[in-house]
């Protein structure tokens, strides 16, 4: 807020109000005013031309004046402190107040009007017309005062009603929005002539109707009459566009009305006169017919061209509306603009002149420029918040829907769908990761088992190729033993065939009778082919079962000597190694063959 030292209603008052946006012109901005409406006033601040003030309106201003500081000095006494007429400017938004009163810590406006029935009842109920509170608005704003305390007043104690006023939100923002479309339409204004406000006239005037009849018509002009009546219907104007247009055509119909009540008048006149004459009242009706269909006629046409205007001026405003639209999409970038509420048909209802719909329409007209800017305030602002995060525009499908929402809920959705798309993402890569991971150790598991199956085959055919040398070692054993055994029963055999030769000798006895080779023992040859089991198999194999498969006993302590120590004890059995059977039986025949061999030696 600046203080600008100049005094209410003073040439340089006057000049600095020329150049700011005026409290007492808030009303008229947005289309409230009771005495101004946009349109003159854009005219007035686009020439410099103001209506002069004559007598009666400078008598209403200083009896306006006098009640003022009537008003100021009661409300003093009431507050208990001064006020001060003051005029403030806002030079960020050139918004200019002129303060009736103003406190000293400027946080309380006295405004006052003159009083009057109506305005106090709403003081007094608390409710103001628009046509007051936006005065108040801005008078809050450029002052940032806390409250405006609105009187009206003829000066008296007696007729002296306030109230107070506080900025109800929005309004303000509102205001500044139809200032700023007002100084846009003010650079691109060009003064329209001014229209005299149509009184409206009648065709030329027929001349009065003469008749006189004695039984008979002794004197008349009709037939003139009827000519000249009937080349001014023909002159009278079908076209209707003005305001003056308009007016001539209502009173035209009127006119007509009157002529067809004259005709009737004359000759009903004519009748009481004398007996009826065919042509007189021929020609009288006529002339009387014609006027009726001319006056129809004009009457539809009058109300068919109203309304024709009233839908081109409704389109017309419906169509700057939409060039306005347009003109905002190209500035955000992009076809995001939606469709503005408007009311054009119903802000020209009960609107009886051109002029008076053309500032109905220019008033709603700038009320939806007004809206439509803060929306492409809105979505500009929304989509740089959107367009901000390029590297995630995926996100934005609903983009033309979101752009509408509220800045913040668009910040906050902006946020939350990034931080959502980043967390499935890291989950969606801690996925792949882990499934990889599985996946090498599946690979590696699958790669030692298959080395761990190379190695135990591996072990098993060395195992296999071990045990078949031992059974082919255990083999060739077996046949050298049966070999020693049977050698040496033949020797033995042999031996005492000749100790019998020799005893035989000695005593001259006949030599006993031979004897019969004994047979060979046979030893069964069997070759253990079945498979042995897996070293790392576990002991199973009882003493007793090993004795019974060899057909004698065995002791535990000969089974070591032998080279096989139990691999486990269940109870009293000793338990060995199956897979161990058949070098047990290889031992036995190697241990029967050094037995042999050491009986034989």
């Amino acid at each position: 807020m600046k203080i600008i030292p100049v005094n209410q209603g003073t040439p340089e008052w006057l000049a600095l109000r020329a150049k700011h946006h005026t409290a007492s012109e808030a009303p008229a901005v947005m289309g409230a005013s009771k005495y101004l409406s946009r349109s003159d006033l854009m005219k007035q601040k686009a020439t410099g031309i103001t209506e002069e003030v004559n007598g009666a309106k400078q008598a209403l201003f200083d009896r306006g004046h006098a009640a003022e500081n009537g008003a100021r000095t009661i409300l003093e006494e009431i507050l208990g402190e001064a006020l001060y007429p003051v005029t403030v400017v806002c030079e960020e938004t050139n918004l200019l107040a002129s303060l009736d009163g103003l406190t000293m810590m400027g946080d309380v406006v006295f405004e006052c009007k003159l009083w009057n029935e109506g305005l106090a009842k709403q003081v007094q109920e608390g409710e103001l017309d628009p046509h007051y509170y936006w005065q108040l608005e801005q008078q809050l704003l450029v002052a940032q005062a806390e409250k405006v305390i609105f009187v009206t007043s003829d000066g008296t104690r007696e007729k002296f009603a306030s109230m107070e006023y506080c900025a109800v939100p929005g309004r303000a923002e509102q205001l500044i929005a139809a200032w700023h479309q007002f100084s846009a339409d003010l650079e691109t204004y060009k003064p329209v002539a001014e229209e005299v406000k149509p009184i409206g006239r009648t065709p030329e005037t027929l001349p009065a109707l003469h008749i006189e009849v004695t039984g008979m018509v002794t004197a008349s002009n009709l037939a003139e009459y009827k000519a000249h009546a009937l080349a001014v219907f023909a002159g009278i104007n079908r076209e209707l566009v003005t305001d003056a247009q308009f007016a001539d055509a209502e009173k035209t119909v009127a006119w007509c009305k009157d002529i067809e009540s004259r005709l009737a008048a004359a000759k009903q006149h004519a009748l009481s006169q004398t007996a009826s004459i065919d042509d007189l009242f021929r020609t009288i009706d006529d002339i009387s017919a014609e006027a009726r269909t001319t006056r129809l006629e004009l009457d539809k046409l009058v109300s068919s061209r109203k309304d024709t205007i009233r839908a081109e001026a409704v389109l017309d405003g419906r169509n700057a509306l939409d060039d306005h639209i347009a003109t905002l999409n190209q500035r955000i970038g992009r076809a995001l603009m939606p469709q503005v509420a408007h009311d054009f048909a119903g802000v020209i209802k009960g609107k009886r002149s051109v002029k008076s719909m053309a500032d109905a329409i220019s008033a709603e007209l700038a009320r939806t420029k007004i809206a439509a800017n803060e929306l492409a305030d809105k979505i500009t602002l929304n989509l740089r918040a959107i367009n901000d995060q390029a590297d995630f525009g995926f996100l934005f499908s609903d983009v033309a829907t979101l752009v509408l929402k509220e800045p913040e809920f668009v910040a906050m959705s902006v946020k939350n769908r990034i931080s959502e798309h980043m967390a499935k993402e890291a989950a969606r890569v801690e996925a792949e990761r882990a499934q990889i991971a599985e996946q090498e150790r599946a690979k590696a598991q699958a790669t030692e088992r298959a080395r761990a199956d190379a190695e135990i085959a591996a072990a098993t055919a060395k195992a296999r190729a071990e045990a078949h040398a031992q059974a082919q070692a255990d083999a060739d054993a077996k046949r050298a033993i049966d070999e020693v055994i049977a050698k040496a029963r033949e020797q033995d055999y042999m031996a005492k065939i000749d100790a019998s030769r020799m005893m035989h000798n000695a005593s001259g006895q006949p030599p006993v009778a031979t004897m019969k080779q004994a047979p060979v023992c046979e030893i069964a040859q069997t070759e253990d082919t079945s498979e042995t089991t897996s070293p790392l198999s576990p002991p199973t194999l009882r003493l007793g079962q090993i004795c019974e498969r060899l057909g004698f006993n065995l002791t535990a302590d000969f089974m070591r000597r032998l080279g096989f120590e139990p691999a486990a004890t269940d109870k009293a059995s000793k338990l060995f190694h199956e897979n161990d059977f058949p070098r047990m039986c290889a031992a036995l025949v190697r241990h029967i063959q050094q037995v042999s061999q050491g009986v034989a030696a």
